[in-house]
């Protein structure tokens, strides 16, 4: 292949930039130029590319979100957006695609995989939902902002006895929640994947009053039901009995946001890499992950095929932890 096109797609996230400079300076090694796709598979049908070079990719590393631009492309699931896809690519003479994004962005390229193209994915997503990889880029940069939020959190809540609930992202992925409940040593994790009552929140906040604990804090994922604003309004009424008053934060996108971790900026920059040499080596139609610590290919068709549910065994732990 002489050129290849990178692109990052779908929700942002810290990492995406890395990961860029990675297939960029991977693939200007094996003597291949990249052009860089505008604002995911929106500016790919709208042929909206960047020419990148190694100048192009310096000073990135830093820098959260990504350079490039993302959007979400629902034109790109019919016939049509497809076939104007496939018109840009050849129109720029690309001969192949590094596609870096979750769930929504892998089932794009798989695809375009199918139509012919070669596609290689890298999956980023906070939610850590994608199937072939213990973990993807941005979640751990996202983890430590949650915990810093925690830790800020409770230091208010212990001063003024209080309980809280802290809402993170996951509409249909507990596992920001989860994880970040277990490591910041919240009271209650409440997650989409595992039901728990409104009478089971008020009594863990009741308890923890009732043991002499300053604070308490609840950790909830977006996604879970019936929801954080509804169990607040619920157990804001019964104040008094709880011992606790009762506050809410939600962390919204700040969670996205700010400079990637040194993990993360390491992960991206081996799956980044990994692609750029993968899609040049001939190797097409496959997600590029990190597995028991180690590069791992899995096919598109297998990345996709269903979402990563959250580890039973750290829910396990965590209900152990909260006691």
């Amino acid at each position: 292949m002489k050129r290849i096109a990178v692109l990052t797609s779908g929700g942002d996230g810290p990492g995406l930039n890395p990961c860029i400079r990675a297939a960029t300076r991977m693939a200007i090694h094996l003597g291949t130029e990249v052009v860089g796709i505008r604002r995911g598979f929106t500016g790919l049908i709208a042929c909206d590319a960047v020419d990148l070079d190694l100048r192009a990719v310096g000073g990135i590393m830093g820098r959260g979100g990504t350079f490039l631009g993302t959007a979400r492309c629902p034109e790109f699931y019919t016939e049509k957006g497809r076939r104007e896809a496939l018109r840009t690519l050849n129109r720029l003479g690309a001969e192949g695609l590094v596609v870096i994004g979750g769930n929504g962005s892998l089932t794009g390229s798989l695809e375009l995989h199918r139509l012919g193209f070669p596609v290689v994915g890298v999956p980023a997503t906070i939610d850590n939902d994608v199937n072939g990889t213990d973990i993807a880029i941005g979640v751990d940069t996202a983890l430590n902002t949650i915990l810093d939020a925690i830790d800020r959190i409770k230091d208010t809540a212990s001063s003024h006895q209080r309980a809280f609930f802290i809402e993170t992202m996951g509409r249909n992925s507990g596992y920001l929640a989860l994880v970040s409940g277990l490591a910041g040593g919240a009271e209650l994790v409440l997650i989409p994947e595992v039901e728990t009552s409104m009478e089971k929140v008020a009594h863990t906040i009741e308890d923890a009053y009732v043991r002499g604990k300053a604070h308490c804090i609840i950790i909830v994922a977006e996604g879970w039901k019936p929801g954080t604003q509804a169990v607040v309004d619920y157990l804001r009424e019964r104040q008094e009995e709880l011992g606790f008053e009762i506050r809410l934060t939600v962390l919204g996108h700040i969670q996205r946001g700010g400079s990637p971790s040194a993990f993360d900026r390491l992960l991206a920059t081996r799956l980044g890499a990994a692609a750029a040499e993968a899609l040049l080596g001939g190797e097409h139609g496959v997600m590029v992950g990190w597995v028991a610590s180690r590069l791992a290919v899995t096919p598109l068709e297998e990345a996709v095929a269903f979402q990563k549910e959250v580890n039973l065994e750290l829910c396990r732990l965590a209900a152990i932890m909260e006691r």
